[in-house]
């Protein structure tokens, strides 16, 4: 049996930070508590895999409705500030990538593998997704420890939850290997390496199933 190279990780916990559960942009779906709850078994489980944990804080200016540096809703929330962490990351823009020393610190720890966890699934968290797959890293999704918001725009509405299963969906198809915390924890205590997919198999699965509800 061919032995399985096993991925060199790091978890990125992406500004879990007080505005998304008692600020501006309270997170919606899943319920707050429940992804709060999830992130923090997460870094529980990186801690006693020997996993470094990269903790990232979105940056604003101080006259910004949210987000704005020294205010409560800016500061980390309990469950991330009060675990340890290896490296620390503030940023400007969605991606955890964009303007910080993140990429240098991944290659300088010989790092292969991005697992995700934090806020939001459709923003943050989606660019630095895509950003780390353009990079050549591979990556994984805790898609329980994380969340959405509704939004409500001139181009239409979505609820929550539409957000959050349409965007794990979009990243399964190809950018990251997509799971519950559970599950990515099974994975360590096994040493096995969690299912992807690609962009052609979603597509055909998806006309499969409208083929066979015709």
């Amino acid at each position: 049996m061919t032995e399985v190279q096993q991925p060199r990780r790091a978890l990125v916990v992406v500004d879990v930070q007080n505005e998304y559960e008692s600020g501006g942009l309270r997170i919606a779906y899943p319920p707050v508590a429940d992804s709060l709850r999830r992130i923090g078994e997460a870094m529980d489980a990186a801690r006693a895999a020997g996993i470094p944990v990269v903790v990232v804080q979105q940056m604003a200016p101080a006259d910004a409705p949210l987000f704005a540096e020294g205010t409560h809703g800016w500061q980390l929330h309990e469950v991330v500030a009060g675990r340890p962490r290896q490296h620390f990351v503030q940023k400007k823009l969605p991606s955890a990538f964009a303007g910080t020393d993140l990429a240098a610190w991944l290659a300088a720890s010989g790092i292969d593998t991005l697992v995700v966890a934090g806020y939001m699934t459709h923003n943050c968290n989606d660019t630095t997704i895509k950003h780390a797959f353009d990079a050549g890293l591979a990556v994984e999704f805790l898609m329980d420890a994380s969340g959405s918001v509704p939004y409500a725009n001139r181009a239409g509405s979505a609820t929550a939850e539409e957000i959050h299963r349409v965007f794990a969906v979009v990243e399964q198809s190809r950018y990251a290997a997509v799971m519950t915390t559970d599950e990515w924890i099974g994975h360590l205590a096994a040493g096995t390496v969690p299912e992807r997919d690609t962009i052609h198999a979603s597509h055909q699965r998806a006309l499969a199933q409208l083929a066979a509800a015709a």
